[in-house]
């Protein structure tokens, strides 16, 4: 089984931060890290003000200051398979998500993300959850099953 083991370059588009303008809850959000970032909140200013954001770097940053929803430990994984799944319900999207054959997706990266991704760095060495590249797997397996 081949790998995909970071969401840089060709495999950009399998990061939170790639342009994807999608609408959600007849919401639009720019990225599924948007989508994900304003989630956090259940006030509806702070919701508004990260969801606006011009980019999803500055998305991700408000996201770590806006009140805490209070169960969102709770449901963080379903809104985040709640983002990917409409983000790869845009056509070229999902083709793009399919061309991953069976690949392994791994979000491999070097901030010390041992939740979402894999963190590579030396002193992690490889150690983490996984759970982005394990959601996206299961959107990818959901959209072979919905194909004729």
């Amino acid at each position: 089984m081949t790998t995909i083991e970071n969401f840089h370059d060709s495999h950009y588009f399998l990061s939170n931060f790639f342009p994807s303008p999608m609408k959600i809850d007849g919401l639009s959000f720019q990225t599924n890290e948007h989508f994900f970032q304003a989630n956090k909140t259940d006030d509806a200013a702070m919701f508004e003000l990260v969801r606006l954001a011009k980019t999803a770097a500055q998305t991700k940053k408000l996201g770590r200051e806006v009140p805490m929803r209070k169960n969102w430990e709770n449901i963080k994984n379903e809104v985040m398979l709640k983002g990917l799944r409409a983000k790869f319900a845009l056509p070229e999207m999902r083709a793009l998500l399919l061309e991953t054959g069976d690949s392994m997706l791994i979000e491999g990266n070097n901030w010390h993300d041992r939740y979402w991704g894999r963190c590579d760095c030396s002193q992690h060495g490889g150690i983490g959850e996984n759970w982005l590249g394990r959601l996206l797997m299961q959107v990818r397996n959901e959209i072979r099953k919905e194909q004729p």
